[in-house]
């Protein structure tokens, strides 16, 4: 045994507990925190910077003072070969990341990128949808493939066999495979043009979506029957039933209605302001409220500890079917909640003399034309208040009046 090297004892490195270096030779050294714990150091002079370092070699729990020797040896070992033992093993350790980003697989980095985005997604359902579309129809082709490997030929075998039958879950299964795709290229698991990009790609693969889906129009009652569908909804009762009134009313989405709570609501100032993030467009709307729409809130009890306006029986949201199931109580299963809003946006189009503009704006629509949206940059409120008391007038109008224009200026 080489003179200095080989002090210390198992039993003595298991007995002594004394905050300390405790040297064993040969740059191996046994350090003893203030807290008790027991690790392995070996110290040395860089060869490339000539300054004395630490490197830790791992704790007395996982190595014996056998392997810590062991580990110790090698180290001086690659000291005396000129090469710094900690730039090495930064240099392995980044070696062995992209090794393991080679192997990182589709699967791996679609649920990565749903966790670090679901939570600036809208609802819980968007994550799920996410979820089941990949899990369906990409994983079973490329969930276990290196992200790295996947292209456009992968792309193809998911999309194709459902791109005409089933266009529209087709169409976001592409987008969502793009967009966990550019994610993987950005974090560097793969390199590269995107596969599942559309423009200048797969558009020259696949037909449009223009070209397969069929427009399907949500189901909607002509706007001379309102008044008689009105009437015939006040009979209902239920929680629901309001609930439909008051959409109908402010030509407001199902999940607007459904999630409002009652401080949105201005009873004052007669508006309910729904903040950006319920809203489709995510930008806060406030809705000019008729007296009608007004009457029907004044009515509703507000349960203790629950902010809801329209409650469900347990004091949850309801559900997206409880005003369709209103619908199908009344049998009048052949329309749609959301139809509601053509039906508003047929009798102000076709029996008043109020702008697009107003009108879209009343329906929180994002207007296409760029011109028009810059012309329109107000929420032209005063004239949607007009517009909204105009049509709850309409909605309980006799049918024999039902034909009236209604003018501006009136």
């Amino acid at each position: 045994m080489a003179k200095g090297i080989d002090k210390l004892t198992a039993l003595g490195v298991k007995k002594t507990s004394t905050t300390g270096y405790y040297g064993d030779g040969g740059g191996l050294w046994l350090q003893i925190s203030k807290t008790g714990t027991k690790s392995w150091i070996f110290r040395f002079t860089s060869p490339a910077t000539k300054k004395a370092r630490e490197m830790g070699l791992g704790s007395v729990d996982t190595y014996s003072l056998a392997e810590a020797r062991m580990r110790a040896k090698k180290a001086r070992q690659t000291v005396d070969n000129g090469i710094d033992p900690i730039a090495e093993r930064e240099a392995e350790r980044q070696k062995n990341q992209v090794v393991a980003a080679m192997t990182m697989t589709f699967a791996q980095c679609a649920a990565a990128y749903i966790e670090a985005h679901e939570a600036g997604w809208k609802n819980l359902k968007h994550a799920a949808q996410w979820k089941s579309t990949l899990a369906t129809y990409a994983n079973p082709e490329i969930g276990n493939l290196s992200v790295a490997i996947v292209d456009t030929a992968w792309i193809l075998k998911i999309l194709e066999p459902i791109w005409k039958i089933k266009n529209e879950t087709a169409t976001r299964l592409r987008g969502r495979l793009e967009a966990v795709l550019d994610w993987a290229t950005v974090r560097g698991y793969r390199a590269g043009n995107n596969p599942a990009r559309w423009k200048g790609h797969l558009d020259t693969l696949l037909p449009a979506p223009s070209k397969i889906q069929k427009v399907i129009h949500h189901a909607a009652l002509p706007y001379k029957d309102i008044s008689q569908f009105m009437i015939n909804l006040k009979a209902k009762d239920g929680i629901a039933a309001l609930a439909l009134q008051f959409t109908i009313l402010t030509a407001a989405r199902s999940g607007e209605v459904r999630g409002a709570t009652w401080d949105e609501i201005d009873f004052e100032n007669k508006t309910w302001t729904i903040p950006a993030n319920r809203m489709k467009a995510g930008k806060e709307h406030r809705i000019p409220l008729s007296d009608s729409a007004l009457s029907i809130l004044q009515v509703i009890p507000r349960m203790i500890d629950n902010p809801l306006v329209f409650p469900a029986p347990r004091g949850g949201l309801l559900s997206d079917m409880t005003m369709t199931a209103v619908l199908r109580r009344m049998e009048r299963g052949d329309l749609t909640v959301h139809g509601f809003r053509s039906t508003f946006r047929d009798w102000a189009g076709e029996t008043t003399a109020y702008p697009r503009e107003v009108i879209e704006h009343a329906l929180a629509h994002q207007l296409k034309d760029k011109a028009e949206a810059a012309y329109a940059r107000g929420t032209l409120f005063a004239k949607r208040k007009q517009l909204m008391d105009a049509w709850a007038s309409f909605c309980s109008t006799s049918l024999a009046t039902a034909d009236n224009v209604i003018s501006i200026r009136n």
